[in-house]
């Protein structure tokens, strides 16, 4: 069940949104709806759903609706029109004692500019939302100094939050919102303001805390690195539309469109791009115990290969066989090929990224092989020019001046 749907909202700011919502619908766009009712569309039509523990980022420019759409979802504006359903429960049609329930036990946000008190100490800004709780003094002061000790501000208590750096302003807000043990928490810019290496830490932190919580995180950003270091998945805006939603491999390799492709032309895709993404299911391979040294031989000769992985009948993955062994175990009369199974393999699996395998054709040359990490069988290969193209990012014609369809001769 999804933690968080989104259906079909939209959000229009100016005085005559009636008008301008039927032109929406009509299929007219942002411009002429704007032209002719002085309205602008920032949401249109966004339908996702997000989740339980997911991680997931929004992500765009400056004037492409992504945190206007983030303060739908807790109500900091009311949406147009659509709906945002959480458990079940639609907060659009919430009255304000309830909406003033879900923003204080389900939902916390997390804000650029920090939003902290500054007369108060770190813990009693910490311990706010427990406090409108009407939390007992003491009750909340413990819960706060758990989460202060949570996001590395032990020591730091009873200092005024104006005393501190920003990032340490952050991980107060951060610490806030986690404070009241929310569901979901809402981050908008939360990092934008910190400075790079502050920044980088923060992440650090955000991922790690993740890992231990594992709540349900909406997170947003203009900045795609940041968009694909911390996202599970992400969803692309412009002009007030989600233009693509994927994992950040999806989107590294299938953009939806040139916008897209604009923005991921610069990432550095070996750190993200997967075996799973380059994987060539069906190489010819040497069966022991069914193929002996003729019919590998046969199989070379008619792929035009040196090598081939060796597997077993029931396809787990025993090393590789090299032409030169077999003809060896040929003349000396040989008929198995269990003495030309070279075993010692570095293999990789199925989530192994591009970067972690660049290591293994440094090494040998060879294609990498990817098996299943519990049963350790053959999944298939990753030859060493689809590993070197998206290292380069060069065509595959510019690599082989050949067709991919003659992939796995050109590399093992």
């Amino acid at each position: 069940m999804s933690k968080l749907k989104i259906e079909d909202l939209t959000l229009i700011f100016g005085k005559e949104k009636e008008e301008a919502l039927a032109l929406l619908k009509q299929g007219k766009t942002k411009a002429e709806i704007l032209k002719k009712t002085g309205c602008t569309v920032a949401v249109k039509n966004a339908s996702f759903n997000i989740e339980k523990g997911e991680f997931f980022v929004i992500m765009g420019l400056s004037g492409s609706g992504k945190s206007s759409l983030l303060r739908c979802l807790n109500r900091l504006i009311e949406p147009t029109s659509g709906s945002v359903i959480l458990n079940d429960v639609n907060i659009t049609s919430l009255g304000d004692k309830e909406l003033q329930n879900v923003r204080k036990k389900e939902m916390a946000m997390v804000f650029q500019n920090f939003g902290l008190l500054p007369h108060r100490t770190v813990l009693e800004n910490v311990a706010f939302g427990l406090e409108l709780q009407d939390i007992p003094k003491e009750q909340r002061e413990a819960k706060a100094q758990e989460v202060i000790e949570m996001v590395s501000l032990k020591g730091y208590e009873n200092q005024n939050t104006s005393e501190l750096s920003g990032g340490m302003q952050q991980r107060v807000g951060l610490a806030r919102a986690l404070a009241n043990d929310p569901e979901i928490l809402l981050m908008d810019e939360a990092f934008s303001a910190l400075d790079p290496l502050i920044r980088t830490q923060m992440q650090d932190e955000l991922i790690d805390l993740q890992e231990k919580m594992h709540k349900t995180i909406v997170f947003i950003t203009h900045d795609l690195d940041e968009a694909i270091r911390l996202g599970d998945r992400i969803a692309i805006m412009k002009d007030g539309e989600v233009i693509q939603i994927g994992t950040p491999e999806d989107i590294l390799t299938n953009p939806a469109d040139e916008y897209v492709s604009s923005f991921v032309e610069k990432v550095d895709r070996k750190s993200i791009i997967t075996a799973a993404s380059l994987l060539f299911e069906k190489p010819t391979v040497a069966i022991f115990k069914k193929d002996g040294v003729e019919g590998s031989l046969r199989k070379m000769r008619s792929s035009g290969l040196t090598s081939l992985p060796a597997v077993s009948v029931d396809k787990h993955f025993l090393g590789f066989v090299y032409l030169k062994d077999i003809l060896e175990l040929k003349a000396k009369g040989h008929q198995t090929i269990e003495m030309a199974i070279v075993k010692d393999v570095p293999v990789a699996y199925p989530e192994t990224t591009v970067e972690q395998m660049l290591p293994f054709i440094a090494e040998n040359g060879r294609a990498v092989p990817i098996v299943d990490r519990e049963t350790n069988k053959l999944l298939g290969i990753v030859a060493q020019t689809s590993l070197l193209i998206e290292t380069t990012g060069t065509s595959w014609e510019n690599v082989t001046g050949n067709s991919i369809d003659n992939l796995q001769n050109e590399v093992i």
